[in-house]
C-alpha cells in the first residue's frame, strides 16, 4: 500500500527536441548540457524538491538512455525516497498493445496508474526544457485559494514572441475566460509557461474523456484546456515574474547560456537557499596552463586549458590546447579543441574534438549579410578534421 502523497509531479520529458538539432541526435533534449556543470532537466527536479515535493514521474520517450542513466535513483536531487521519489515513465506495453505517447495529455493519461498509486488531491504538470526557478508550493497555495480546478503558469511575453506561446486572457482576478494555442495573430501577451496544477479528480475525468474523444489530438493546449473553459470550470492564471528560458531552440540555448555571464540579469545558481542539485561527475580541479588567458568565463573542474578563453561556457572534462582561442561560445563536457583552433559564437557538443587550425563559427560584424550570421554547432561526438572551416549559423552532426 501506497501512502497518500497530497501532491505528484508529472515532467514531460519525452520530446524529441527537433530544433536543436544535432545536440539532440542521441540525447533527449532534458539531458542537453547547460550553464558548464547542469542539464536541463536539474532545473524542474531542483524546484521539485525546493518546494516539498517528493513524488516525481518523468516520462520519458526520445533517446531516454543518458537521460535515464542521468536521473539513476534520484539522489542528487534527495528523490531517493522509499515512498515516493522519482521515476521514470517510459511507454510501456499493455494487454492492448503497446504505443507511443501520443501528446501531452495522452503521456499522462497513460500513467494514471502511477498517480493513482499515491492518490493525490493535486498534481503537478511540467515541461523538461525550460530553465528557471520557481516555488510550486506557492503556486499550489493559490491554485487553493482561489478553490481552481486547473491553475496555469503564466508570464507576459513579447507580442513578437507571443505566437510561439499558448496564450491566455484572464479577468482582473486571475480566471482565464479564453486561451489560444500558438495564435498567428496575437491579441495578448500572456503567455502558458506550460505548468499546470489540476485537482485531481478532474484531472482524471477529462483525461479519460479525451482519450475516448477519436478527433482530439491528445494534448493540454489544445484539448484539456479549451474543454475545461467550454465547461465553465474554474481556470486561473498564476503569474510568474523570474527569470524563465524556454531552450527550444539553437539561439535561445546559447542566450541562455550567456545570460549566466551577465551579472545584470538575476539567475543566482548559487543561492543557498534555492539550490539547482544536478548530477556531476568526480572530477580534478582546472589545470590552467602557462599561455591559458582567461576572462568573463565559467570554467568547471576536470578541464586543462591553454589557450584563449573569453565570454564563454567550458563545461567538466574540456581540453582547450596552445594557441586555441574560444570566445562568446559554449563547449559541452569531454569537448576538445586543439591548437590554434578558433571556436566563436559557437556550441561544441559534448565529446567532440576540434581539429588543430580549424574554423568553427564567426562574429556578426564580420559576415556580410546578417540573414546568413548565427550560432554554428557541432554536434555530440563528433570530429572535425584540421584546418576545417565550419561557416556560422552550419550545424554539423558527423565527422568532417
Amino acid at each position: 500500500m501506497y501512502s497518500k502523497k497530497e501532491c505528484v509531479a508529472m515532467l514531460l520529458a519525452g520530446g524529441q527536441g527537433s530544433r536543436l538539432y544535432a545536440l539532440t541526435q542521441k540525447v533527449a533534449k532534458p539531458a542537453v548540457p547547460y550553464g558548464a556543470k547542469y542539464r536541463i532537466i536539474d532545473f524542474p527536479l531542483s524546484n521539485c524538491i525546493n518546494s516539498g515535493i517528493d513524488t516525481v514521474g518523468v516520462l520519458t520517450q526520445y533517446q531516454p538512455l543518458v537521460l535515464n542513466e542521468y536521473i539513476g535513483n534520484g539522489q542528487p536531487w534527495d528523490l531517493d525516497r522509499v515512498h515516493g521519489g522519482v521515476h521514470v515513465l517510459p511507454p510501456y506495453q499493455s494487454a492492448k498493445g503497446s504505443q507511443w505517447y501520443e501528446g501531452t495529455a495522452n503521456a499522462i493519461y497513460q500513467n494514471l496508474p502511477f498517480m493513482d498509486r499515491y492518490d493525490p488531491e493535486y498534481v503537478i504538470i511540467l515541461s523538461g526544457d525550460h530553465i528557471y526557478k520557481m516555488d510550486y508550493n506557492k503556486m499550489l497555495q493559490y491554485h487553493k485559494e482561489k478553490d481552481a480546478v486547473c491553475t496555469i503558469a503564466v508570464l507576459n511575453v513579447e507580442l513578437s514572441e507571443a505566437s510561439r506561446f499558448g496564450i491566455m486572457f484572464a479577468h482582473d482576478d486571475g480566471e482565464i475566460y479564453d486561451f489560444v494555442e500558438k495564435p498567428k495573430e496575437p491579441k495578448s501577451t500572456l503567455a502558458s509557461m506550460g505548468i499546470y496544477i489540476f485537482s485531481y479528480p478532474i484531472l482524471r475525468k477529462y483525461l479519460i474523456e479525451n482519450e475516448l474523444d477519436q478527433n482530439a489530438t491528445k494534448d493540454f493546449g489544445k484539448n484539456i484546456i479549451p474543454a475545461l473553459l467550454e465547461n465553465k470550470e474554474r481556470v486561473y492564471a498564476y503569474r510568474f515574474s523570474g527569470y524563465w528560458k524556454d531552450v527550444g531552440t539553437i539561439d535561445s540555448l546559447w542566450e541562455a547560456n550567456m545570460d549566466l555571464l551577465n551579472p545584470n540579469l538575476n539567475l543566482d545558481l548559487y543561492d543557498p537557499t534555492w539550490k539547482v542539485f544536478s548530477r556531476n561527475p568526480i572530477m580534478p580541479p582546472q589545470v590552467i596552463g602557462e599561455h591559458a588567458a582567461i576572462q568573463n568565463s565559467m570554467v568547471t573542474e576536470g578541464c586543462v586549458i591553454d589557450g584563449t578563453v573569453d565570454f564563454s561556457m567550458i563545461s567538466d572534462g574540456v581540453t582547450i590546447e596552445e594557441g586555441a582561442v574560444v570566445t562568446d561560445s559554449i563547449l559541452m563536457p569531454g569537448a576538445v579543441v586543439k591548437k590554434g583552433a578558433v571556436v566563436e559564437y559557437a556550441i561544441v557538443g559534448e565529446e567532440s574534438v576540434v581539429g588543430e587550425g580549424s574554423h568553427i563559427g564567426g562574429r556578426p560584424e564580420d559576415t556580410e549579410n546578417k540573414n546568413e550570421w548565427g550560432i554554428a554547432v557541432i554536434g555530440y561526438n563528433v570530429t572535425v578534421s584540421p584546418g576545417s572551416v565550419v561557416k556560422p549559423k552550419q550545424i554539423v552532426y558527423e565527422n568532417i
